[in-house]
């Protein structure tokens, strides 16, 4: 039974919750509740949890109302549980309404075959279902989730290290964090990696992506401080000051909430990803990096938001941008931008020169006919270089023209405006500049769009459709 499989079964189950009126999201939640007391059977650690609410008590339950039993069980695991067990069943509701359903979705979990996978494997079986739910443009789940072929490439470039200070201060699922550790795995023996091991600290608002991000680090076996909350308040003082911070920010504006923003963040903005850049800039130690996906409208808005990109210039060096293409997030059209900086010993005049790769102009539209791989970030890694901190010299611009470099005056000059085109006009929505064969991928792949949910509206609607042809 391989990863790819086992995730599309579990994935499956969730039809028969369609007659409830319960979306992908819910169901992702809830199978945080119910993967935990398997897994825990399955790798030997169900000494986390009370005698009497385990995952065979629920399967061998023979009583009329199985429902009632199951919301007891999430009860009494959100109180007298360990304290990783707490957390993840804290504020426990199921979205379950009927026993005949839930009892279908507990005997498919019990009988796969789970022997058979690796702890890697069940992670990453985990990380499958919420990669299903960001597709589902419905949702909503893909503002949280960044492609993964993203993260692993951010993290490539990066080269986290032992012994480091790891930070998301807006960790959504984990993805970052468990990338960086799955690299750190990768590149030292298992002795080191104890002898040594990173601090790996998230933050995240949402209460029920938090869960996630719970569930998500501890079938990775991480040792991770998730708290819950909110970086842009004084939640934040409950953190490191870090060696690497990675993070895709919630975009748009802070609407919403009642609690004080905090006193040093020196340029208060209504956009939550302005502050956020702020916060990470601040939060690193010297010589600290960062990579931060951002909104085009950090580069050039003005007024305060040239303020804070002249305040990132000054404290730190701000080397890379990488300018990434559209229809990569959920949301149709959202322009993005990774920022890779490193903080410097002073506060003043440490960008000298700035990289912009342009991976935006004439690249396919992405989506689920054209999907984001990372082979179309290997140019981009291969010029970026092996020096995580920007710090090497980079001679020469890149062959195909993606690369190049301005200088802190000349960015100067263009009023500290960071939104730099300069291929075939720089403006990939002008069908006039794009080529023909990107026209027809774009074309092609909302094409493929459209059918994917006709064909799911007739699965839910469970009839066929005819052909009039």
């Amino acid at each position: 039974m391989n990863t790819t499989n086992t995730v599309q079964k579990i994935w499956d189950l969730c039809n028969v919750l369609r007659g409830d009126g319960i979306s992908y999201t819910e169901y992702i939640s809830e199978l945080t509740y119910l993967l935990f007391l398997k897994i825990a059977k399955e790798n030997g650690t169900e000494d986390l949890l009370p005698s009497g609410y385990r995952w065979n008590d629920l399967v061998d339950h023979s009583g009329d109302n199985l429902l009632l039993y199951y919301q007891e069980m999430l009860t009494h695991l959100g109180g007298e549980a360990s304290i990783i067990v707490r957390e993840i069943y804290k504020f426990p509701t199921t979205v379950f309404s009927h026993s005949e359903n839930l009892k279908v979705v507990v005997d498919g979990i019990d009988k796969l075959d789970w022997h058979s996978l690796s702890v890697d494997g069940i992670g990453d079986i985990y990380e499958g279902l919420l990669s299903k739910n960001s597709e589902d443009s419905r949702s909503g789940a893909g503002q949280y989730f960044t492609p993964r072929a993203l993260v692993d490439s951010i993290i490539k470039v990066m080269q986290p290290e032992l012994g480091e200070t790891i930070q998301d201060p807006a960790s959504g699922t984990g993805g970052f964090l468990i990338s960086a550790d799955k690299y750190l795995r990768d590149h030292n023996s298992a002795d080191s990696y104890k002898k040594k091991m990173p601090s790996y600290e998230g933050v995240e608002i949402e209460k029920g992506t938090y869960r996630l991000c719970l569930m998500n680090t501890f079938l990775h076996e991480m040792d991770a401080n998730i708290l819950l909350g909110d970086a842009l308040t004084e939640d934040a003082k409950k953190l490191k000051q870090a060696d690497l911070i990675i993070a895709n920010p919630p975009f748009g504006s802070k609407s919403g909430s009642v609690r004080k923003k905090r006193k040093d963040i020196k340029f208060s903005s209504s956009n939550k990803q302005l502050d956020f850049l702020q916060h990470i800039y601040q939060g690193l130690k010297v010589g600290g990096r960062a990579a931060v996906i951002l909104p085009d409208n950090v580069l050039f808005e003005d007024g305060i938001g040239k303020k804070i990109r002249q305040d990132l210039m000054s404290k730190c060096n701000l080397h890379t941008i990488l300018r990434l293409p559209t229809g990569i997030f959920y949301a149709n059209g959202v322009k993005t931008n990774v920022l890779f900086f490193t903080r410097g010993k002073t506060d003043e005049s440490n960008t000298e020169n700035t990289w912009i790769y342009d991976l935006r102009s004439s690249m396919p539209s992405f989506g689920k006919r054209t999907p984001l791989t990372q082979e179309h970030f290997g140019e981009f890694i291969t010029a970026f270089g092996n020096d995580p901190h920007g710090i090497a010299k980079r001679e020469h611009e890149d062959e195909k023209g993606r690369f190049r470099k301005f200088s802190r005056d000349e960015i100067t000059k263009l009023d500290d405006n960071l939104d730099i085109n300069w291929l075939r006009g720089g403006n990939e929505n002008n069908k006039d500049l794009l080529e023909p064969d990107v026209i027809a991928d774009q074309i092609l792949n909302n094409l493929q769009e459209a059918i994917d949910e006709i064909l799911e509206l007739q699965s839910i609607l469970n009839e066929p459709i005819e052909s009039k042809s």
